[in-house]
């Protein structure tokens, strides 16, 4: 099996836990937040940029005509499996308001491209609910499984959009791992060990954009 099965099917879930010590599949991400004209969050608008080796064998899996490339239909098919099988994973978009959580909407779509050795994926996703822009209120990017790592290169690709933001606070919290584990040593149980997908730990490392309004 393929890695782009074990990140969207959730077959990663079967695997030995020693799976989960560390990714396997590697992304740089950009995280668009809009606030709308009504005052509050619109849309999230996430991009992904995959790493060679995990690209490559999307090409692998998708290739049906085997001419090295993926074809329109063939990238439309890889969009369509990460939609349906994503969908337990929140997209792996978390948001938060005064600390709670917040789901989001099923995406329209996931659209896939290729270019230059690496697999890209674009799309939007709204609050599951009308989410006001008064309070703490977080937004990020992480896979619960572990599995992925989504990476945030540079503080600017956590992006506020919009004027109703301009009275917000701005911050990007990249949290510090020893601090993570000081912090939460009574959980780091040997159920962790052993089922660390069930912990959610992977969301306390997790780069985050925090809006204070």
């Amino acid at each position: 099996m393929r890695l782009l099965p074990l990140l969207v099917a959730g077959a990663a879930l079967a695997a030995p836990a020693a799976a989960f010590a560390h990714p396997h599949i590697f992304a740089e991400a950009r995280l668009e937040v809009v606030a709308g004209d009504d005052g509050t969050v619109s849309e999230l608008r996430n991009v992904w940029r995959f790493d060679d080796m995990f690209s490559a064998s999307v090409v692998m899996d998708f290739d049906k005509n085997s001419n090295a490339v993926l074809d329109p239909d063939e990238l439309a098919e890889v969009g369509k499996t990460v939609l349906e099988s994503l969908e337990e994973f929140s997209y792996y978009t978390t948001i938060t308001e005064d600390g709670k959580t917040i789901k989001v909407a099923k995406p329209d779509a996931i659209n896939v491209d290729y270019k230059d050795g690496q697999l890209l994926m674009f799309f939007s996703v709204k609050p599951g609910e009308a989410m006001p822009l008064k309070g703490k209120l977080t937004f990020g990017v992480y896979d619960p499984t572990m599995y992925a790592a989504m990476d945030f290169a540079s503080d600017d690709d956590l992006v506020a959009v919009g004027d109703k933001f301009s009275a917000c606070k701005r911050t990007v919290v990249r949290p510090d791992a020893d601090e993570v584990l000081a912090q939460n040593q009574d959980t780091l149980t040997e159920a962790f060990f052993n089922d660390p997908a069930g912990t959610d730990m992977s969301k306390l490392f997790a780069t985050r954009l925090e809006m204070t309004c």
